[in-house]
């Protein structure tokens, strides 16, 4: 194929590769005027994530004593889950504080353990468990599973997102056939 063919063709595939990129950027800018409040834009999805560092970042900050603890920042949607251990009572009643000057924070869920933080073994098992019920959750057809957040801290699994009260049963039920779980904690705010 000569060079005259070739250019037109890569220029072609080019501009079609930046409007599809172009679509998708605006289609998540765009809005019906009907917000369903379970869903997450991709602005929204990385200002959870912006929002994680962030804290966890600050949080750390705030104390030296931060640094020996286990601590993990899920955001949904402003709705905030704080797990993990802490040395103190203390230091958890500020890591919730630091959480409550964030902006876009609607809601904060403080479940860190005041203890010392787990084994590497422990975390391992706890990504172990939070895939089954992911997978699980995945597979149940009557369940939105990209509305639930699994985070598993400890073999507890805290279940967040924004649902329906029956999706929010569902997810429960599904969670308990997980062999390993030793405790279920709903996170959620209802849309009915």
């Amino acid at each position: 194929m000569d060079a005259k063919r070739i250019y037109p063709l890569n220029h072609f595939v080019r501009s079609s590769l930046w409007a599809t990129f172009l679509a998708l950027a605006l289609s998540g800018c765009a809005t019906t005027g009907i917000e369903d409040p379970g869903s997450r834009s991709p602005p929204k999805v990385w200002q959870d994530q912006m929002l994680e560092y962030d804290a966890e970042k600050a949080i750390k900050a705030s104390d030296p004593r931060f640094e020996s603890a286990h601590l993990v920042v899920v955001s949904f949607n402003g709705l905030v889950l704080l797990v993990g251990e802490v040395e103190s009572e203390e230091l958890k009643a500020k890591a919730g504080e630091i959480m409550n000057t964030f902006k876009a924070v609607r809601s904060v869920h403080n479940e860190l353990a005041v203890s010392g933080p787990i084994s590497m073994v422990a975390r391992s098992n706890d990504s172990w468990l939070t895939t089954k019920v992911k997978t699980k959750l995945i597979a149940h057809g009557a369940i939105d599973s990209e509305r639930i957040n699994v985070t598993t801290e400890n073999s507890v699994v805290y279940l967040l997102g924004i649902v329906p009260r029956q999706q929010a049963e569902y997810a429960v039920e599904v969670a308990q056939t997980v062999d390993g779980v030793t405790k279920i904690v709903k996170v959620f705010e209802y849309t009915d």
